[in-house]
């Protein structure tokens, strides 16, 4: 009994420490008052009597013991016996002959299943992830490689996939990160290392938000004072003024309700033609007064970024 009332006396020792110390509302600090009494009562000991007293207080009791505690057990792991994790380890064998003979959707399904036996195997994501990546499921091959970090921190390859993925799916500066930890982990991995330098040249190769469609640095040549000085002269010459507004007035008026056939403004092949006349006096003008623009912009034309199609020959 006498070990009991101790007991008791270290919850009514807690209990009465939270009160005066641990930021309580009112009604919190009420209900403590109440549960302090109701154990005083019920164990018939009182906060005053040191004699129950222990060397250590309950908080620090309970420290020491969390401390020789193992770590939480993945959910799975509970219900995990040797026998499944053999038979993980062999449906794992047959995912990755799966892949060797490129029958991706197979290997998937023998890597869930394994996963299934003993997902705590930061192998099995990874493996699964790659096969994601080869049928198109780049997305579902980032979240395996999610879980395989956060499963095992320190496994490379897991990182590498993890690049491979976002770099597929045009993250190319997150991939950057994952493919440099890959580095880290792994430094003299060269597939890495030719991975990391296809990233970034990706990022440098993005378009700025005023590039023109085809990769033309639009905002160049919007910055260049030769060219928007002749653009300028060309859109103030009375003759391109007045065939933009008989385009424009044509426009207009073969909008629906309009009376196209008596639309004064409709523009003739004559004005068309002498749009384009302009348009060729002004590039002649370019030519002359400004080659080197001219030859930066027919390398920009001939250098456009291929397709995805043909990227996707180099991934």
């Amino acid at each position: 009994m006498e070990d009991k009332k101790r007991l008791a006396f270290s919850i009514i020792q807690y209990l009465h420490d939270q009160l005066h110390n641990g930021g309580l509302s009112s009604d919190a600090q009420e209900s403590l008052e109440v549960a302090i009494q109701c154990l005083e009562t019920a164990f018939d000991v009182s906060i005053e009597d040191r004699s129950l007293a222990m060397t250590k207080n309950l908080q620090e009791l309970f420290a020491e013991a969390a401390e020789k505690e193992p770590p939480p057990a993945h959910p799975g792991m509970a219900a995990m016996s040797e026998e499944d994790v053999a038979e993980a380890e062999r449906l794992k064998t047959e995912g990755n002959e799966q892949m060797k003979i490129e029958n991706f959707e197979n290997a998937i399904s023998y890597y869930t299943r394994a996963l299934e036996l003993n997902p705590t195997n930061a192998v099995y994501f990874c493996n699964r992830a790659a096969a994601y990546s080869k049928l198109g499921n780049y997305a579902g091959a980032v979240r395996d490689c999610e879980e395989a970090i956060t499963i095992d921190p320190n496994y490379s390859k897991a990182y590498g996939r993890m690049g491979l993925a976002l770099s597929s799916l045009n993250k190319h500066a997150e991939a950057v990160g994952f493919y440099k930890r890959a580095l880290e982990l792994d430094p003299d991995n060269d597939t890495y290392k030719a991975n990391l330098k296809i990233a970034e040249q990706k990022m440098k190769e993005i378009p700025s938000p005023m590039s023109a469609p085809g990769g033309i640095d639009l905002a160049g040549f919007l910055n260049n004072p030769s060219f928007m000085n002749m653009a300028s002269n060309l859109m103030n010459n009375p003759q391109v003024q007045q065939l933009m507004s008989g385009m424009i007035s044509g426009a207009h008026n073969s909008m629906p309700g309009a009376a196209a056939a008596a639309a004064p403004g409709n523009p003739s092949p004559n004005d068309l033609a002498g749009l384009i006349q302009a348009g060729q006096q002004f590039a002649q003008q370019m030519q002359q007064q400004n080659p080197e623009l001219i030859e930066e912009l027919r390398s920009q034309i001939r250098s456009r970024t291929p397709s995805a199609s043909n990227e996707e020959q180099h991934q």
